[in-house]
């Protein structure tokens, strides 16, 4: 009757079967549990080690009784739940952490780049989380504006991150009267920056760092992020940064201003 549902929520079919029984039942010997689920009794034995483990069911062992298992509240089926949704949310993060260097790794002995592709805030969510995993400096041509406009919110938690982590930056951006105001915390930042005269807004960042190249766009539209991992274009996009950086201008706020340590309402929203 519930089988279905509660394999939803990660039970294996036969974890399923053994609660359902224990639950509509009561409290049961293993031999009975066995006959009514329709299992054989080693697996049975298997199951109820497994669940009395995640804390669904409890021994009864009374003197002079036959061994019994009983059902643990069914409440404990959301416990279970938000505990191995925690759980996958940590390993998600340790995996995108890692996985730049596995696909690096896959890359140069296979020869096949990555690719990957997201929409909407799922994007803005995997491109920074990739970013994090980055062995070396970070060169970036980014709109501050944009990221001002759209991601506040995301860009602070990212750069705090980041700053945690110590992975230090080099931004090339359109010089505008914005990007100069908030130069004086680009220092706290981990962050060196150098302008261009653009004044059109580029709503978009693009990341350069280890064999990977990320885009990002920034609008109300849409955002659209693609991650690229390979070495010949991360090296091609790393050699034409750092010719433009050659040319472009510092910014002199950056040298002129200490930096201001950011707290409450007139904080200035971190780079990227």
């Amino acid at each position: 009757m519930y089988e279905q549902f509660l394999s939803q929520t990660g039970l294996s079919k036969e974890q399923a079967v053994v609660y359902e029984t224990l639950v509509r039942q009561g409290p049961l010997p293993a031999g009975k549990i066995s006959a009514v689920a329709g299992l054989k009794r080693g697996l049975t034995y298997k199951v109820l080690g497994e669940l009395e483990k995640m804390g669904l069911i409890e021994k009864k062992d009374e003197p002079g009784k036959v061994l019994r298992f009983e059902a643990m509240h069914p409440l404990r089926m959301r416990d279970l739940l938000e505990k191995r949704t925690r759980e996958t949310k940590d390993a998600r993060e340790v995996l995108e952490t890692v996985l730049p260097k596995l696909v690096s790794d896959f890359n140069l002995v296979s020869g096949k780049p990555g690719i990957q592709f997201y929409e909407g805030r799922e994007a803005v969510e995997r491109i920074t989380t990739h970013s994090l995993g980055a062995k070396e400096e970070i060169y970036s041509y980014i709109d501050n504006e944009a990221v001002d406009k759209y991601l506040p919110k995301e860009n602070k938690r990212y750069v705090a991150e980041r700053v945690r982590r110590g992975i230090r930056k080099k931004i090339i951006s359109p010089d505008t009267a914005h990007t100069r105001e908030i130069a004086a915390h680009f220092a706290e930042e981990l962050l060196e920056a150098r302008v261009l005269p653009i004044e059109k807004s580029l709503q978009t960042v693009m990341q350069i760092y280890d064999d990977t190249v990320s885009y990002l766009t920034i609008n109300d539209e849409r955002m659209i992020g693609v991650i690229i991992e390979d070495r010949f274009i991360a090296r091609m996009h790393r050699t034409t940064f750092e010719y433009l950086w050659s040319v472009a201008k510092p910014i002199p706020e950056q040298a002129g201003h200490a930096a201001i340590p950011m707290s409450g309402e007139d904080a200035k929203v971190p780079r990227a």
